[in-house]
């Protein structure tokens, strides 16, 4: 009979991964932790505390911080499958998850699965022959070193990729592999898991190769399996079910697709939503039941368009994507910058990002250069950003791996402010209030085209109080609404004064907001 070794990586929800390895656990199976080195030291003791003295979990002997796209992700996941082979010697499969997914089927009807296809499941398509990358680099992510992530180093990645390109340092693939690319969600059979142990400990060129490719925990596992074990043995399918959106972010399952799941052609589904608590409650019990009758019709894609099409409780239209994913997460922190004067609160969120680990994003609905991962085509435009901004914020905050994240938003978008304040996140309002000279007002009306290159003076006498007006008006405006979580920072008051704001803004210590408050040159201009 097939026992299986989860092998899970993950980096917050302690609660959640204790109560997924219970369940793994219960009935016979095994589960290997690694636990982001980045989280909480206390989140990690509890896990180990609430997991002690249970034969069938393990973990990682060696911690490391995790970046997507790098190759820490690799590394993570060889520690947890190391940990598994030595404390699991009856493990027949290793089946990798994460934190937010949940079987979709019995364990008994998982075992049978298994034992009936003596195969590997994972996807191992030919890296160049194929389509699996859809847009953006390709070649490149093999033939140039990349050393930095390209989330938290974005300028460094790209400074990096193209003064290779430019000066022309490119590498050769190792030869005697051929490269191959798929989604990480696979299920390997004991033997080709040792294989691939084995590999790594002999072949120290290839390891060296993947570890500047850009994430490579799409193609390492997927490239030393096809190169390992005979193609007859390999069904190039992940037992993981997952669907993408228009956008191409991974759907997330609620409760009412408790039917749609258990009908799929997987074991496994990814994501749940941690919000789903009956749908969670459902799978855990069919996981541990003795049911074996499913009826599987791998039509995931119309069932969702269906069961969407009727609605949901209590709602007369059922929601798009974006309208389902709507409130931007409960345990979110949402810091909005509002300033008149881009540039100086395009300083402050630099700072920000210079001096914080936030992710700090600049006029991103005002903007339509602001820097924005491609996040499936939804960030491509203004009118794309503002339709759709809290799927959009919901977005970035994944993107990030972040429960935290600033914005800076014009003074004139007070119905932007209403919507995000009226989500069930935690929002802050920082408000920046510069002194704005006849010259700056002149600057502003012509860029707006409020005035001409050749206005009179008379014309522009005319123009600037009205446009002083707007702008204390916007301001008012923004202080009646009340909005919770309310800050304000001014160009006259003392450093002092704005970094004990700025502390209390972003729940930072003294000296950081200290820093923030000292950006050189911040109300300049």
């Amino acid at each position: 009979m097939a026992k299986i070794a989860f092998i899970l990586l993950c980096h917050k929800d302690p609660e959640a991964i204790i109560q997924q390895a219970k369940q793994f656990t219960a009935v016979g199976d095994y589960i290997s932790i690694h636990f982001d080195a980045r989280a909480p030291k206390e989140a990690y003791d509890l896990i180990r505390k609430k997991l002690y003295g249970n034969p069938n979990v393990a973990f990682a002997k060696k911690r490391i911080k995790c970046g997507w796209g790098e190759w820490s992700l690799v590394q993570a996941t060889l520690y947890a499958v190391e940990a598994a082979v030595d404390a699991f010697p009856r493990a027949t499969h290793f089946y990798m998850v994460s934190g937010d997914c949940m079987s979709i089927k019995s364990a008994k009807y998982a075992h049978k699965f298994l034992d009936a296809n003596d195969v590997d499941y994972i996807e191992s398509f030919d890296y160049f022959e194929s389509d699996w990358i859809k847009t953006g680099l390709k070649e490149e992510r093999l033939i140039y070193r990349h050393w930095f992530n390209e989330r938290t180093q974005k300028r460094r990645f790209y400074w990096s990729f193209w003064t290779q390109r430019k000066l022309g340092i490119t590498r050769e693939v190792p030869n005697d592999i051929q490269i191959m690319i798929g989604s990480q969600w696979w299920c390997l059979r004991r033997r080709t898991i040792e294989w691939i142990l084995n590999f790594v400990k002999e072949r120290r060129d290839v390891v060296r190769f993947f570890k500047t490719t850009w994430i490579p925990d799409e193609t390492f596992f997927q490239t030393l399996v096809r190169h390992l074990v005979p193609a007859d043995e390999i069904k190039t399918r992940t037992l993981t079910f997952l669907m993408f959106t228009d956008y191409g972010m991974p759907l997330t399952f609620y409760n009412d697709h408790y039917d749609l799941l258990i009908g799929q052609d997987g074991l496994f589904a990814r994501k749940i939503s941690p919000e789903a608590a009956e749908l969670k409650s459902r799978l855990g019990k069919l996981y541990a039941s003795d049911q074996e009758d499913f009826n599987v019709s791998a039509e995931g894609w119309n069932l969702f368009k269906f069961l969407t099409g009727r609605g949901r409780i209590g709602r007369r239209f059922a929601p798009r994507f974006w309208e389902a994913e709507a409130t931007l997460g409960r345990d979110r922190e949402l810091f909005v910058i509002v300033c008149k004067k881009w540039h100086v609160a395009k300083r402050l969120s630099a700072s920000i990002r210079n001096h914080t680990d936030i992710p700090a994003i600049d006029y991103l609905f005002n903007e339509d250069q602001t820097d924005l991962p491609d996040l499936g085509g939804i960030q491509t435009s203004l009118a794309k950003r503002t339709r759709h901004r809290r799927s959009l914020m919901r977005m970035l905050f994944d993107y990030y791996e972040t429960e935290k994240l600033v914005i800076c938003l014009d003074t004139a978008n007070i119905d932007l402010l209403e919507d995000f304040f009226s989500d069930r996140s935690r929002a802050r309002l920082l408000e920046v209030e510069c002194d704005f000279s006849d010259e700056y007002l002149i600057g502003h009306a012509k860029r707006v085209g409020l005035a001409a290159p050749d206005s009179s003076q008379e014309t522009l006498g005319q123009i600037i109080p009205t446009i002083r007006y707007d702008i204390a008006f916007e301001s008012e405006r923004i202080q009646d609404s009340n909005f919770q979580g309310y800050h304000r920072i001014q160009q006259d008051h003392s450093q002092a004064k704005n970094a004990e704001i700025l502390g209390s803004f972003l729940d930072v210590t003294p000296e950081v907001a200290q820093e923030l408050s000292a950006t050189p040159y911040l109300f300049d201009g």
